[in-house]
């Protein structure tokens, strides 16, 4: 029973590439119920940085989070973090490629990183709540 459409005009891979792939693929990313279980052992291993702009952040951002916008990222800003340190980034969502542009510039300074996918609408997907700039935590905002 064969069907020719968009899905299967090309062959999957093979089992060992597919493999390969999806492995390979969470060494570049993580999610953000991985990161809320993380932040909830009290001992994530990473830090987590939220590239949007200031004001972005001020509104809502992930509990721990620390801003430093992607076009800020540079090696001054890190000094105070050991070269092992793991970064992850969010931005806005699947929308925006600000988590990305953060991760090639840590990348380019030689630092590991993840990025978290989903970032903020993630986040809020997941009924996970928000940070405002004075730390109190606001419930997730849904469009219902």
């Amino acid at each position: 029973m064969s069907s020719s459409n968009a899905v299967t005009t090309l062959a999957a891979a093979d089992s060992a590439s597919a493999l390969a792939h999806f492995e390979a693929s969470l060494r570049f990313e993580t999610d953000c119920s991985d990161v809320f279980a993380a932040y909830a052992s009290g001992t994530p291993g990473f830090v987590l940085l939220d590239v949007r702009s200031p004001t972005l952040y001020l509104q809502g951002h992930i509990p721990g989070a620390i801003n430093l916008p992607h076009g800020k990222i540079v090696a001054s800003k890190l000094v105070d973090y050991p070269d092992d340190t793991l970064f992850v980034t969010y931005c806005a969502g699947p929308h925006c490629n600000g988590a990305t542009r953060g991760a090639i510039r840590l990348a380019q300074l030689g630092r590991p990183v993840k990025l978290m996918i989903g970032g903020i609408a993630g986040w809020l997907d997941e009924g996970f709540e928000l940070a405002n700039d004075s730390s109190e935590a606001i419930a997730p905002m849904r469009q219902d």
